[in-house]
């Protein structure tokens, strides 16, 4: 095999991996400070490519779609958050079974409204033009998309370790009971992050939209996914989440490139071991 293939699977590893981060970091912002499972965050990524092609179709530009499908997402997460998930606080059984349910149900809708036929986002023209370096040819929207999850990642550090509101996250994450006694408005600070990591995963859902395409069952091959991320990472870990999206994304790519049959295998083997040495993940903290 040529340097110019393992050159383009690094590539196509590493836009993979920034999707996977923008899908589960907040995925584990909200497992880390609540401590809700939610299984329907894969389809929020699903349902934010749709919203975004609808955007799209309707003549409106590739940000205008990106910035659609968060509001929207971040809104659904907002009222499921409120009126759902709130009202299931401490039952984790339940929290599971509702988030899978709407899962299904989302999964349903987006089935009734665009169809069952796979549907590939367009990407503009000016992120479309191919990038030549050291004498190779690189797909421009792929290098871009890497470039967002680092921008996303930077962003996302600056906001839980630069701000208040970033320490009030990381108190709570650290021990809820101890931040509410100091008077950190848990409840508050819930809702905003359960709405950022849905709106994260709209957002990544329209990028990822021209490389994945858009189809049902979108949703059950990204949850695994970001599943993987989590508990490699760590839970809770903007900095665990970002390399364990990567790991991910470089093991997944390349497993099925070389060894198709056995890629899951592959995947899940070294989540497997680290867990029996690190159960905590590899940046995630240990319970006292």
């Amino acid at each position: 095999m040529s340097i110019g293939f393992w050159l383009l699977q690094s590539l196509n590893a590493l836009a993979l991996g920034g999707l996977l981060f923008l899908l589960s970091s907040g995925f584990s912002l909200i497992f880390g400070l609540m401590r809700v499972a939610n299984l329907s965050h894969g389809a929020y990524f699903m349902l934010g490519a749709y919203v975004g092609l609808s955007v799209l179709q309707a003549g409106f530009g590739f940000i205008e779609a990106i910035l659609a499908a968060g509001i929207v997402i971040a809104v659904l997460g907002g009222l499921i958050e409120r009126f759902l998930l709130r009202r299931l606080a401490n039952r984790t059984l339940a929290q599971v079974l509702v988030t899978l349910g709407l899962a299904f149900a989302i999964a349903d809708i987006c089935l009734m409204l665009w169809s069952g036929d796979p549907m590939q986002l367009p990407a503009p023209r000016w992120l479309s033009q191919p990038i030549r370096a050291f004498g190779f040819v690189f797909p421009g929207y792929r290098v871009f998309v890497v470039e967002v999850s680092i921008v996303v990642a930077v962003l996302l550090w600056l906001l839980i370790e630069r701000t208040k509101l970033g320490a009030m996250v990381r108190a709570s994450v650290d021990d809820i009971q101890m931040a509410r006694g100091v008077g950190i408005p848990a409840q508050k600070l819930f809702s905003f992050i359960f709405c950022l990591g849905a709106a994260l995963a709209g957002m990544g859902g329209v990028l990822g939209g021209p490389i994945l395409s858009v189809y049902p069952g979108l949703d059950g091959e990204m949850l695994p996914l970001a599943l993987v991320v989590v508990i490699l990472g760590g839970i809770g870990s903007i900095g665990g989440a970002f390399v364990g999206a990567y790991i991910t994304g470089f093991i997944y790519t390349f497993g099925q490139t070389l060894l198709p049959a056995f890629s899951y295998v592959i995947l899940f083997l070294p989540m497997i071991v680290i867990l029996a040495f690190r159960p905590s993940g590899l940046f995630g903290k240990s319970a006292p």
